[in-house]
């Protein structure tokens, strides 16, 4: 419950002035306590079941951030979040291939979105809480491609 209003307004100018916004993991919990940085998010944190290996599914593979990336595992906490934005701006999906459930959420959580907001734009990834799951190459090269995209040089 940081986040003041003037920030969050700050981050939506910044965003609308035509910048780019990359929303990580735990990130999404900010949603929480402003509509305003939600708006600009995207959506927000339900919550996550203990550090779990799962499956990162790519489900846009035409969006130039999913270009050559393959599905991925990891063993992290598989964020469940609320999405708002239109279901054509969704690039990931993960789930748990054990069949283990979140919750009344189940197995599977949207992991990744990408939007243009105002001149700007916004990406979210959920995986991110260990260093390990960061390093995973085919996350890397997203990661890569999302700051590439945000900048807009691809």
């Amino acid at each position: 419950q940081w986040l003041t209003e003037d920030m969050a307004l700050a981050v939506k100018d910044f965003v609308s002035e035509g910048n780019g916004f990359y929303s990580l993991h735990n990130n999404s919990h900010v949603s929480l306590s402003s509509k305003t940085y939600r708006d600009v998010q995207g959506g927000a944190y339900i919550g996550h079941p203990p550090l779990r290996p799962f499956k990162v599914r790519v489900v846009n593979t035409s969006h130039p951030i999913t270009q050559g990336v393959a599905d991925f595992m990891v063993n992290d906490e598989q964020h469940y979040v609320e999405y708002d934005k239109d279901s054509k701006y969704v690039l990931l999906e993960a789930e748990n291939i054990d069949g283990l459930r979140y919750d009344k959420h189940g197995v599977k959580s949207i992991a990744g979105w990408a939007y243009d907001f105002g001149k700007g734009r916004v990406v979210f990834t959920s995986v991110g809480h260990t260093i390990h799951a960061l390093w995973v190459p085919e996350y890397v090269k997203l990661q890569k491609q999302a700051i590439q995209w945000l900048l807009k040089e691809i």
